[in-house]
């Protein structure tokens, strides 16, 4: 990233239960960030009017545990030139507070300042904090400890879904899924994707494709697939970092026009069973969390479309679905929706409620990418949801939370660290948020809310409020993991917390 459009950190809105916490001292907690680790972020860049362009960056580090960042790598692609990048080495520094939220600095042309919260794995989710005065990037990311024995082509070897999403130069909206079969010698086979372009939706069934990763020491490589986006007569050329032998973090490195979009995303290897995914596959509870961008309302200004639910699966094809959905201000509550869905053994799934229209590439049972055939560009991932009935006591404990998926600079963009009473029937999280906006950053904000969740009529649906952007709702994956996102916010984004 040329200005670093630094790669924000968790942290949605939630909060209230008693203390906030302070980060003091500074770097007491840099052990936790240790070792080597890959990154994404995706972002908007806006020159102090009302315009904005996609921004997005992938790439890696080694972190000493004392507050340096050595043997940093990192590409980025953005519509302007100057903010592209290639394989552009960093070194930085970072400290972390007793609250476990800290704050990097990387040595990259432009300088970046990055704000972000830890998990108790060792990851981290983060944002970009050097805006300022209306001009500079927005957006969030995470960064995961990484496997370096997996940073050889012979690595990625097997089945892979994968998902990417982003804007063109006229911030047109574009979003695929699908899935492939890589030999572990450069070669994908057994492609098959589904392409929202703009509105327009295309389903590819077969392509094959070339992998490579072209340095062994940093984990980076290309990917060269066949025309992919929207009927666009062009190759799509991206370049990735490897988490671990099933993750690679991808991001598409083309010009950035008006007919070719900045698309970034992620690759996980597919938990293919014995003889291939049947409807068997949809036999839960699975969260989805999707965005998009709509000319929502009467003005039709372009605004994010938000939409969070619990689709279930009875294993022979039939489903329902409840979800909550915000574009640009405008809530909608659908509960108990029927449709039914049909599983490829590739993992490609159809499913269709009511007049709608969606595809999703399974990951695993009750996992997977989702884009949505329909004029916002819906798109998100699915989490397959614990079993068991989630009420107030489940939401319990830390959490570092963050912004995902800003889709208008608009977006609240916060990452920080909470902790939630569990209590009944109203629970309290409180905690501390670091925000980035284009005007400028905000640091050690306190944040709270209350909290109500029930496993009746809809396992583990609740409503929140507070200072969390506004009134909203939230959705149990698991006790260590939530989304939300706010019903009254005219800039909605999911927000997504993790222990």
């Amino acid at each position: 990233m040329r200005k670093l459009n630094a790669l924000p950190i968790l942290s949605l809105f939630l909060f209230l239960a008693s203390t906030v916490r302070a980060q003091n001292p500074s770097g007491v907690n840099n052990a936790e960030l240790k070792g080597d680790y890959a990154f994404s972020f995706t972002g908007m860049t806006t020159g102090g009017g009302s315009a904005s362009t996609v921004f997005a960056a992938v790439g890696r580090f080694t972190a000493d545990g004392a507050g340096n960042l050595t043997n940093g790598e990192l590409d980025s692609n953005a519509a302007g030139p100057q903010d592209r990048l290639t394989a552009q080495a960093f070194t930085g520094t970072y400290a972390i507070g007793s609250d476990h939220r800290g704050v990097m600095n990387l040595s990259i042309p432009g300088g970046g300042k990055l704000a972000f919260a830890m998990m108790a794995n060792g990851s981290a989710k983060f944002i970009e904090v050097d805006a300022a005065g209306g001009i500079g990037t927005v957006g969030s990311g995470t960064m995961e400890k990484s496997d370096t024995t997996a940073y050889s082509t012979a690595n990625i070897i097997g089945d892979y879904a994968f998902g990417l999403s982003g804007f063109d130069a006229w911030n047109n909206r574009t979003a695929m899924a699908g899935r492939v079969t890589a030999n572990g010698a450069a070669t994908f086979s057994d492609g098959a994707v589904d392409t929202n372009h703009s509105g327009t939706f295309t389903t590819l069934n077969t392509f094959v494709a070339n992998y490579y990763v072209t340095d062994t020491a940093s984990g980076r490589g290309i990917i060269i697939f066949p025309p992919l986006a929207g009927g666009v007569a062009q190759n799509l050329n991206l370049v990735f970092y490897i988490v671990n032998a099933g993750k690679l973090f991808a991001m598409e490195i083309d010009p950035v026009t008006i007919a070719t979009p900045l698309l970034n995303g992620v690759m996980l290897r597919q938990q293919t069973p014995s003889g291939g995914f049947s409807n068997a596959s949809l036999n839960g509870g699975m969260v989805i969390y999707l965005t998009g961008r709509f000319g929502c309302g009467a003005g039709a200004i372009p605004a994010p479309n938000v939409l969070i639910g619990l689709l279930t699966g009875d294993s022979n094809g039939a489903l329902t679905l409840t979800y909550d959905q915000n574009c640009g201000g405008t809530p909608t509550y659908a509960p108990g929706l029927l449709g039914t869905y049909s599983i490829a053994s590739s993992g490609r799934t159809a499913i269709r409620v009511g007049a709608g229209y969606v595809v999703a590439y399974m990951v695993n049972s009750n996992e997977a990418f989702i884009v949505v055939a329909d004029s916002s560009v819906l798109y998100g991932f699915g989490d397959s949801q614990a079993s068991g009935s989630f009420t107030n006591s489940a939401l319990m404990g830390t959490y570092a939370g963050a912004t995902t998926a800003p889709a208008t600079t608009g977006v609240v963009i916060f990452s920080g660290e909470f902790t939630a009473n569990g209590a009944s029937p109203i629970g309290g999280i409180a905690g501390v948020e670091n925000i980035g906006a284009p005007s400028g950053p905000s640091f050690g904000l306190a944040a709270n809310a209350t909290y109500s969740i029930s496993s009746s009529p809809t396992n583990g649906r609740g409503t929140i409020a507070g200072n969390i952007a506004g009134s909203g709702v939230a959705y149990m994956i698991s006790p260590s993991k939530f989304v939300a996102v706010s019903l009254s916010d005219p800039n909605p984004a999911v927000s997504v917390f993790e222990q």
